[in-house]
């Protein structure tokens, strides 16, 4: 017999059912709640509210567990490639040997997009956000391939994940000054994309493979987390039928915050803060431990995370292997490390569970490898346009309503129109 929950409300016992998820945890459904009792939930940021089932990604914030399709991140960065990944996500298995050859195939004929688009870029003055100029070409896109890009199709589906590195790698070279360089369709995604990203027309040089290498694990690191911020923005665009880069778009813009995907850039707007004052580390250590300072260290801690970041010691490893090989000298690289000795040993650290994410370790890595730190959010937008494509499928091949969250009406009650010469 399934488990039911009882709710007492106006003197009447309501029996609500439970839903258990593959991993045990459960939740109550109230999809009929007010139509049943009258009543609905208050929820402020749906902290304990499930807007959907979904197959996609588990996680446990409580044991650090972190899983694609239910393949754990650990396993899936050191075994598989960015592209996998994104096979994963989208299909729900690992791709054999064909079928991934395929994909890459299809991804690597698919990434260019109209040439008008790049105009886009003569609106916006040199100092303005990279992650406003991609929401801009994501816009763009949804006008030159409106009729039919609200169809939930694997050829929709390609077309975006292909452009997607494009349109990043063209925001770079305007960024730096820099010309377009073309797909090379004999190169894989991830090393395409620095080409694209930091080459010449012309370039045939070979990439650093460890170079290559971080970058696909920052990638997959990225590629989903559940029903986060961004993610939930785009489901309830596509939600309305809204088309596949309108409701990435969506997401884009949701990403952009601060408190979400602009946080690795603020771990290195801290770390030049920390350097223009002298690098006293102690100092600024100091100034997080006290509860009377709005100073907080960037980059430490998790909301879901209560124990660690299964994501920062994958990442962690693979910051030390890149600095190393690439035998970097940088004041702001050797402050991050000195806060990162710090937050891991201090008892403060250890006993608030404040230790280095992945927003802290990708945004070093993304300086490493010579992205201005203005880039950092949009990069984040590269490695989880896979996990949103995903969520964008799921939610639309599931027919799932249009997300319509209720609310609690506090303000004024009813009252009389006032006309303007007796107010």
């Amino acid at each position: 017999m399934s488990e039911k929950v009882q709710l007492l409300a106006n003197g009447n016992t309501y029996e609500l059912d439970v839903v258990v998820g593959t991993e045990g945890d459960k939740g109550i459904d109230i999809t009929k709640l007010q139509e049943t009792t009258g009543y609905v939930t208050l929820d402020t940021g749906y902290k304990n509210t499930g807007s959907t089932t979904s197959a996609i990604t588990y996680l446990d914030g409580d044991k650090g567990i972190l899983r694609y399709r239910g393949y754990s991140i650990e396993e899936v960065a050191e075994k598989a490639s960015f592209t996998e990944v994104m096979y994963l996500l989208l299909y729900g298995e690992l791709p054999k040997t064909h079928e991934l050859e395929a994909f890459n195939a299809k991804l690597s004929q698919a990434g260019e997009i109209p040439t008008q688009l790049d105009k886009i870029l003569d609106a916006f003055p040199k100092d303005a956000h990279p992650m406003s100029i991609l929401g801009a070409y994501f816009n763009g896109l949804s006008a030159h391939f409106s009729k039919d890009n609200a169809a939930v199709t694997d050829e929709n589906i390609l077309l975006v994940l292909a452009q997607m590195p494009t349109v990043v790698a063209h925001i770079q070279q305007w960024i730096r000054g820099g010309r377009f360089v073309d797909n090379n369709a004999s190169l894989d995604y991830v090393a395409n994309f620095l080409k694209m990203s930091f080459g010449e027309p012309g370039d045939s040089s070979d990439l650093n493979p460890i170079v290559v290498e971080a970058m696909d694990k920052l990638l997959i690191l990225h590629a989903d987390h559940e029903q986060n911020c961004s993610t939930s923005t785009v489901r309830i665009v596509g939600s309305s039928n809204a088309n596949i880069y309108a409701s990435m778009a969506g997401g884009i813009a949701a990403l952009w915050g601060p408190l979400h995907g602009g946080a690795n850039q603020a771990v290195l707007e801290m770390l030049e803060a920390i350097k223009a004052d002298g690098g006293d580390t102690d100092k600024w250590i100091a100034k997080a431990k006290d509860k009377n300072d709005p100073f907080r260290l960037m980059g430490f801690g998790h909301r879901v995370y209560k124990n660690f970041d299964p994501r920062a010691n994958i990442i962690k490893k693979a910051c030390d292997n890149l600095l190393e090989a690439l035998n970097i000298n940088d004041d702001i690289l050797d402050i991050a490390k000195r806060l990162e000795e710090v937050a891991l040993k201090d008892e403060y650290f250890i006993s608030r569970k404040l230790y280095p994410n992945v927003d802290f370790y990708s945004g070093i890595i993304y300086k490493a490898l010579g992205f201005p730190t203005e880039m950092f959010t949009v990069l984040f937008a590269l490695g989880r346009m896979p996990g949103w494509l995903s969520q964008w499928k799921e939610l639309r091949l599931q027919k799932q309503p249009i997300g319509r969250p209720m609310q609690i009406y506090n303000g004024s009650g009813m009252r009389p129109y006032v006309d303007i010469k007796d107010r």
